[in-house]
């Protein structure tokens, strides 16, 4: 009976990650597939112990598994315990801890380092990026650049670069690769401000949370905007601003970095999901 109420919590968990909504802020959105066949599998399997429970079967298989624990080693109670407990803790995460989305308090928190930045906590398979999404981790050189080239024709003969949660990840990744060639250029986008302590006070960035597979590789992604006089906006503002691109020197981070001069910029609403999402 426990190992149904388990994998039945882990469908009516996923389900209710999907119905919310908040699914979104855990994966990358064109994974959901993934998800969506995770919650499949165990409902089939907590309904297969739902039979094995109901039709006394389990009775059969306990004495085996009895026989099997005792060959493994996992004959005591406390062990039995923390097995079953590793499986639990993923659904007690889920339901307890509630989501949020993040803000410009996060990124004056951890701090803007460039281009990566690995974690506080010392875990080397957890990498937060910042202003410049980097996919190259997951591809050898050859086959990196030849995607990169690929991306770059896409938008190289445009003279204004449109900007959408679709392409964000992959218009920002380029235009820090090849910055010359998108100098002069006019983009347009939509993003939260983050103004640094140390920057200059005409200078902020316009940010966007953006999740490349997973929370793991997520990060805060964008470009620095140097504004006309007499323009200021508070941190976390929702902002869209169109400019000219170019390459400002940023003394905080001791790099020049690709920046737009900014032409036009309107506060606005957030986007019901503030999340953008790399496409593969």
């Amino acid at each position: 009976m426990l190992r149904f109420l388990i994998l039945s919590g882990y469908f009516e968990v996923m389900m209710y990650l999907m119905v919310t909504g908040k699914l979104d802020q855990y994966i990358n959105i064109h994974y959901q597939y993934l998800a969506i066949l995770s919650m499949i599998l165990a409902l089939v399997l907590a309904l297969v112990q739902l039979y094995l429970w109901m039709t006394g079967k389990t009775e059969q298989s306990h004495q085996h598994e009895e026989e099997l624990d005792h060959d493994h080693h996992l004959n005591k109670w406390y062990q039995k315990l923390s097995s079953y407990g590793l499986l639990i803790i993923p659904l007690l995460v889920a339901t307890v801890f509630p989501t949020a989305s993040l803000d410009a308090t996060i990124v004056e928190a951890k701090g803007i380092t460039f281009p990566i930045s690995e974690e506080s906590v010392g875990d080397p398979e957890m990498n937060t990026q910042y202003l410049r999404p980097d996919t190259s981790i997951y591809y050898n050189d050859s086959d990196y650049n030849s995607m990169m080239e690929t991306l770059l024709s896409k938008y190289e003969t445009d003279n204004t670069i449109k900007v959408t949660d679709d392409n964000y990840l992959e218009i920002m990744e380029i235009i820090y690769n090849y910055p010359s060639i998108f100098q002069g250029k006019t983009i347009k986008y939509t993003g939260f401000v983050f103004q640094a302590p140390q920057g200059e006070a005409n200078q902020i960035f316009a940010f966007r949370f953006g999740v490349i597979h997973c929370v793991a590789d997520s990060g805060v992604f964008g470009l620095l905007s140097n504004l006309p006089a007499g323009i200021s906006f508070e941190n976390n503002d929702w902002v869209t601003v169109e400019g000219v691109i170019g390459t400002t020197y940023y003394a905080p981070l001791e790099s020049s970095i690709p920046s737009i001069q900014v032409t036009s910029i309107e506060k606005v609403n957030a986007p019901s999901n503030q999340y953008v999402y790399r496409a593969f």
